[in-house]
């Protein structure tokens, strides 16, 4: 556990499944004020705060579209209406579909566009705003891939959006830095979450993936949430611009593991 993390104020959107759910849970171990977004899995919210505050933490829910500006102003206003002020917002929320790049449709590309960058793109805005306002030396997370590194084919949109958080990652920890916040991202590999749940109960595709992963198995939610709380922890406090791949090496060429190549 992080001490300094009992009484802040944490938003993330997303939250209601997979990594989003897992860093809920998380930061409510750590016994902060937890706002959790969500658009969908609405059945699986309020089980959630009844674990946080079990754990310790205080929790309240928010719905909300996060390619909406007025639905984002409202979930910053939620959070420093009910716990006072913003301490670390994490954009989490996040899309993806397969689609051949030569058929992918106009509204398909911006929809995966609109969800993943502007997405993110408007809950770092105004979370810095909050924190400015406040004088509060926050933390911004971004959840990004290792897609923002590694091309993949048929997945051009979701390529591209997080390749995009990258450099916006970059660029406002450059930004902000004398202010006091910090700014990182974190690229998570393959993940056991409910988006890729069919794929991976296939055993084959499985051990597809798992090839491609050095440590050799598929990465647990916990996995990145531990990542989230370290860097939203006084523990990194000197770290801001950087991108974290928590991938089990998936970005260290695989393929040349053992010499070959």
């Amino acid at each position: 556990m992080y001490n300094d993390l009992q009484g802040a104020t944490v938003i993330i959107t997303g939250a209601a499944t997979g990594i989003g759910r897992a860093m809920a849970l998380r930061f409510g171990r750590e016994q902060a004020n937890v706002v959790i977004n969500y658009l969908g899995g609405e059945q699986n919210v309020e089980p959630m705060i009844r674990e946080i505050e079990a754990a310790g933490g205080r929790a309240v829910a928010v719905k909300g579209d996060v390619t909406n500006e007025a639905d984002v102003k409202q979930l910053i206003r939620t959070a420093e209406d009910r716990f006072g002020s913003l301490d670390v917002m994490i954009n989490n929320a996040g899309i993806e579909n397969e689609v051949p790049s030569e058929e992918l449709t106009l509204d398909n590309w911006k929809r995966v566009l609109d969800v993943n960058l502007n997405g993110a793109f408007l809950g770092c805005r105004e979370a810095i705003r909050s924190m400015l306002e406040r004088g509060v030396k926050g933390r911004v997370i971004n959840i990004s891939s290792v897609h923002e590194k590694i091309p993949w084919p048929h997945f051009l949109h979701y390529a591209t959006s997080k390749g995009g958080i990258k450099l916006m990652t970059e660029t406002l920890a450059l930004e902000f830095a004398p202010k006091g916040i910090r700014v990182n991202n974190i690229a998570p590999g393959a993940i056991e979450t409910p988006i890729n749940g069919a794929k991976f109960a296939d055993p084959e595709a499985r051990a597809a993936v798992e090839a491609m992963v050095p440590l050799g198995y598929i990465g647990q939610p916990e996995e990145i949430a531990a990542a989230a709380a370290w860097l939203a922890s006084s523990e990194s406090s000197y770290v801001t611009g950087i991108t974290l791949f928590a991938d089990g090496g998936m970005t260290q060429y695989p393929s040349f593991q053992g010499g070959k190549g």
